[in-house]
């Protein structure tokens, strides 16, 4: 596993929306840390975390690797949804500095950018520890 086929995997699991796939990326003790205060270690925890992108619909993901090694790698990633689920709205909005649009009931779900860096390091066959930073937004109308 690369930085390459690791980010190809990533953002067709994202587009697929489809935790298996997350799952298979990593080593059976791998990390994802989608926050610098945040884990899910292991299949279960993986694949718990990640049944939230079924709350998004027309998923985009973009991505540039930035720095590729032996072991590990960086890369910006940028996704786009459609906010899918009052749900989902209300698991971003409780969350600190994602720039979530003031919504009243009744108006329409947003769609969001995601804008990212990650950090990823392997163990020749799969991730063992993913870093991410991210920052969310609403598209612009």
């Amino acid at each position: 596993m690369d930085i390459e086929r690791f980010m190809q995997g990533y953002q067709a699991a994202w587009q697929c929306r489809d935790e298996a796939m997350f799952v298979a990326l990593f080593a059976a003790d791998g990390e994802y840390h989608n926050t610098p205060f945040a884990v899910q270690r292991g299949p279960a925890q993986l694949a718990e975390y990640w049944r939230r992108v079924k709350l998004q619909e027309d998923v985009r993901v973009e991505y540039q690797v930035l720095s590729s090694s032996a072991t590990g790698g960086i890369a910006h990633w940028r996704t786009t949804y459609q906010v899918a689920s009052e749900e989902l709205f209300q698991i971003w909005a409780k969350s600190t500095g994602t720039g979530l649009p003031a919504r009243q009931p009744g108006d329409p779900l947003p769609r969001m950018i995601l804008d990212g860096m990650l950090k990823a390091e392997f163990d020749g066959k799969a991730c063992k520890r993913c870093d991410i930073w991210w920052h969310s937004m609403p598209a612009a109308s």
